[in-house]
């Protein structure tokens, strides 16, 4: 492994003071990605709460970094958001405010971006004025995915290669940035992985690490919209059920730490949304049992609706440390995080020396009780 710049290791150390430091008072990550699509008023976010807020999303347009007139929101939206999120320093100083580009909708042309030298650099040329032009923490790529189809995107096997040269012409232009405005710490460089297989293979997470601060694991959607078997989407560990084949949390923090990524600079991704299947084969309550459509993802507030209506019941899956709900007269079957299955997840953070915990997303949680059952459970009491 390269030796990091002087300038990149006193940042890194000031980041890392920063997050212990936070007013969370908690020692780890806790990154919100918030959404710009929602229609949300982030004056109301708890600061106090986070270390870092992500927001979402940025697109690549000519193979640069950009708010444009094809995403959900219109350019002056984005740019009073971003104002709006930078307002909240005032409550929490440490709060770091991230950018995120690309996600499911908008990761098409990151395989062009990366392809050359000269569009990769026109591409690290562009994160870095963004950055300075929005006065921003960092950048956050959301790559979905690397030599993968995904949402019908351009892809390539040598995605697996310029992916981390990508990286690291960003932190060789962020990082440029910072030194010639004698900025004190570096500008934060993270990226959102996979929680599969697939991911891992088409990666090369052991090179790209280093030009890293962080990584936020995507370990939700296990079963999800694409899935006809009713299962859960982000438990922690594989349900015996679903045993040895299914995915997990644990097994996709495995996997990163296999290909060569520090405990330290991984945070586990948890939804604030759950994923509803009908129409479900009534063995087993429904758990992984095939049903007649796939997971579509509903709001937290349905879940919470469910909980309240008598023709569902929650039941607890011990081995995967994860809920589910189950309508038996109507066969429906609802996979969604609670307060008990994060106390479980923030025990596993703890437990392993992880970097902390990231989610999806803000505005969809109720009264704050999900981030609060993370910051309680962060506690390790």
């Amino acid at each position: 492994m390269k030796k990091l710049s002087l300038l990149f290791f006193s940042g890194f150390m000031l980041f890392m003071t920063s997050c212990i430091n936070n007013t969370t008072g908690s020692e780890h990550m806790v990154v919100g990605y918030v959404a710009g699509f929602r229609h949300y008023d982030f004056t109301k976010i708890d600061a106090t709460k986070l270390t870092h807020i992500n927001y979402a999303f940025a697109n690549i347009i000519d193979g640069r970094v950009a708010f444009g007139s094809d995403m959900i929101d219109n350019t002056d939206r984005d740019i009073e958001d971003i104002k709006t999120l930078l307002s909240l320093k005032e409550v929490n100083p440490d709060l770091k405010l991230l950018v995120s580009v690309g996600g499911w909708g908008w990761s098409g042309n990151f395989s062009d971006a990366a392809l050359t030298d000269s569009s990769r650099n026109v591409f690290a040329a562009s994160a870095a004025q963004f950055i300075l032009d929005h006065g921003l923490d960092g950048i956050d790529l959301d790559w979905e995915y690397p030599n993968q189809v995904g949402a019908g995107n351009i892809y390539r096997p040598e995605d697996v290669d310029n992916f981390t040269l990508l990286l690291g012409c960003v932190r060789k232009h962020i990082d440029s940035l910072a030194e010639k405005l004698d900025r004190p710490e570096s500008y934060l460089l993270t990226i959102a992985t996979g929680g599969d297989s697939a991911y891992v293979a088409n990666t090369e997470l052991g090179k790209l690490e280093k030009y890293l601060d962080f990584i936020n694991i995507m370990s939700y959607d296990y079963h999800n919209g694409l899935t006809s078997q009713a299962g859960h989407h982000s438990n922690l560990r594989l349900s015996a059920s679903d045993y040895p084949h299914g995915d997990a949390t644990v097994r996709s923090v495995r996997m990163h730490i296999d290909a060569g990524v520090s405990p330290a600079k991984l945070n586990i991704g948890v939804p604030f949304y759950g994923r509803r299947w009908k129409g479900v084969e009534p063995e087993n309550d429904g758990l992984y049992r095939e049903a007649a459509t796939t997971g579509e993802s509903i709001p937290y507030a349905d879940v919470l609706a469910a909980l309240a209506d008598s023709g569902f019941v929650r039941l607890w899956d011990t081995a995967a440390a994860a809920p589910w709900l189950w309508n038996d007269h109507d066969s429906i079957f609802i996979s969604y995080d609670d307060e008990e299955s994060l106390k479980a997840k923030m025990e596993y953070v703890l437990s392993q020396g992880l970097g902390g915990v990231m989610f999806w997303e803000y505005t969809e949680d109720i009264d704050g009780m999900l981030l609060d059952a993370i910051l309680e459970g962060l506690k390790g009491q």
